[in-house]
Parts: C-alpha cells; structure tokens; sequence
C-alpha cells in the first residue's frame, strides 16, 4: 500500500531517508532535516510531496517528488528525486508501487513528465527502472565546489 506521508510518520520518514543518505555516502545537519519534513508537509503548491510505501503496519519505503515549471512545456514536469526502501523490502513492489503512485500523482497534476536520476552503478534500482521507464543519453553536472 502506498499513501501520503503523515505527521506521524516521522520517525519512520527519518529513519528511512538517513538509510539512503547512508547508501550515498552523504548526511545531513539536522536543520535541514527538519525543514525537509516541514517542506513535505506543507502541502503547499510546488513544494516536495512525499508518499510512503507500507508492508503491514509498518512504513518500509519513501519517494520525494516535486512539480515544475520547464521551459520545453507548458505543463509542469515532475521530478522524483529520492526513491528508497528498505533492504529486506527490495524486489517485493514496494518500489514498483511507489513509482507508479508519482506518476499517479504527476498524471492528476497534469504533468506528462516524470523524470529522476540515479548513480550507474546502482544495479538494483537500475532493474526496476529499466521495466518502468525510460533510460536517456543525458550526462549530468554540477557546479565544482570551491576548495579554497
């Protein structure tokens, strides 16, 4: 089952997001913590929405999504940018279920695009999305970090 994140979920939405943090290699401060769950749940018109996936009682997966204007359309477009479940969960549909629940959602929003990116070598996910969308020739940048 998949649902919207609720008040309550947070513990679980934290313990879930620090597990992909993990997986990246990255953390974050607890201010941003904090506000990412206020932005979630604010429900305001372009903000990030948040749906999570359950297994029983129990919330074993999140997807972070935002709708966006896009300079090539009209419409707005939606990006996934975190999708995570937990380990024991991987290969059961949670992940299935909740991909296709933002679509759902981009498609109630009238947005025609869903889009996301993930690391190459991530193999795993890389199955899933290899049956549920569409691979593109695009390379990703981002602006150096200053050293000095």
């Amino acid at each position: 089952m998949v649902r919207p994140l609720a008040a309550e979920d947070q513990d679980a939405w934290r313990r879930l997001w620090t597990e992909y943090l993990e997986f990246y290699e990255t953390a974050v401060t607890e201010a941003v913590y904090s506000t990412t769950f206020d932005r979630l749940m604010s429900g305001k018109p372009n903000e990030f929405g948040c749906l999570v996936g359950i297994r029983g009682n129990r919330i074993v997966g999140i997807a972070h999504y935002l709708f966006h204007r896009h300079c090539w359309r009209l419409e707005n477009v939606c990006y996934l940018q975190d999708l995570y479940v937990e380990a024991p969960e991987r290969g059961t549909g949670v992940g299935r279920a909740l991909m296709e629940a933002v679509y759902s959602e981009a498609d109630s929003a009238g947005c025609p695009l869903v889009y996301w990116t993930t690391q190459h070598f991530n193999t795993r996910a890389r199955r899933l999305y290899d049956r549920i969308g569409e691979l593109t020739p695009f390379i990703r940048y981002n602006r150096k970090q200053d050293t000095s």
